[in-house]
């Protein structure tokens, strides 16, 4: 849970807003909170509100009214140059809180009616330089497989059935956390579950998915399982739902122990990886790997559509003008 004791109560009044109506997931209004609370103690700093210069220890529990009536695009422009110049905030970053700032006025503008005019009606977004995303190659992935699957692991069966699903499913790490043994149909190999926004949709399991699972529940502790955690699919060694950083660390431990880079490879690596060698050797259609990620957007999928190295160097050869 959030804490909102500190958040004035057009702020809360926001966020319940956010969940209630526009449906935003938990890790979502996380987000806004974080967001909403620099850009509006940066403000205190900005309007001469307070003498302290540590955002952290600026209380914007009781932030004039009157002051966020005064907000206007140039003061936003100057949060966001804060943001890149002193916090060094990637575009990505900035992108980000940018777009909360514009669903936080709107709301206070359109909704809340607290503003006559929306001083973020024409705040841009910073150009996202697009790179090819990072991810393992094929036979790099058979050895995270080799390693996780390593019987001097005492959790080999859970860790194998974690990096299989990782690697033939390219799940986000909150879902793979939050899936539960009931959203899991064995009959028809598939699972349902829940991606950003709230957002469900189907994973088909392939012969390897099931072969795991099946492996891991056999030995999936039955008792002593904390209350909250009696249907969820992977559990730590304290019988509660595996958290997002146990998770984070068995991958990172399996990178490791293949010879990878941590600081290039991740949890999030593991997805690319997924996609990749789905559309590079699956000849999956476009559409198909969009809907099996849960983007929202083709356009984010199609950075999936690189190709290898090795992929150009045989269209070259191919040519038939290379022998000529």
């Amino acid at each position: 849970m959030i804490s909102r004791e500190s958040n004035p109560d057009f702020l809360n009044s926001f966020l319940d807003y956010s969940i209630t109506i526009l449906n935003k997931s938990p890790n979502s209004i996380k987000e806004y909170n974080y967001d909403l609370s620099m850009f509006l103690k940066y403000m205190m700093i900005h309007f001469n509100m307070t003498k302290e210069n540590d955002l952290k220890n600026i209380d914007i529990s009781n932030f004039d009214i009157n002051i966020l009536k005064k907000i206007k695009l140039d003061d936003i422009h100057a949060f966001v140059s804060f943001l890149a110049v002193n916090l060094k905030a990637k575009p990505a970053t900035r992108a980000r809180k940018i777009s909360t700032i514009r669903i936080f006025f709107k709301y206070l503008t359109s909704k809340l009616h607290l503003l006559n005019e929306n001083p973020s009606q024409d705040l841009e977004t910073p150009k996202l330089e697009r790179r090819m995303p990072k991810y393992l190659s094929l036979d790099e992935s058979h050895k995270l497989l080799d390693i996780a699957s390593n019987e001097d692991n005492r959790n080999h069966e859970r860790d194998y059935a974690i990096t299989t699903l990782f690697l033939n499913c390219g799940l986000r790490l909150s879902e793979l956390v939050g899936i539960n043994i009931n959203d899991i149909d064995f009959s028809e190999c598939k699972m349902n579950v829940i991606g950003k926004g709230n957002k469900e949709r189907t994973i088909y399991l392939n012969r390897a998915c099931m072969r795991s699972l099946s492996e891991y529940l056999n030995i999936r502790p039955k008792q002593n399982i904390k209350y909250d955690s009696k249907n969820a699919l992977f559990l730590s060694e304290r019988k509660e739902r595996i958290s997002r950083r146990t998770v984070q660390q068995i991958i990172e431990k399996e990178l490791r122990n293949s010879g990878l880079d941590t600081k290039k490879y991740s949890v999030h690596k593991l997805r690319h990886t997924a996609a990749t060698l789905m559309y590079q050797y699956g000849n999956v259609d476009i559409r198909a790997l969009q809907e099996l990620l849960g983007h929202e957007s083709i356009s984010t999928t199609e950075i999936y559509t690189h190709v290898s190295n090795d992929q150009v160097r045989n269209a070259v050869e191919n040519n038939p003008l290379s022998n000529y």
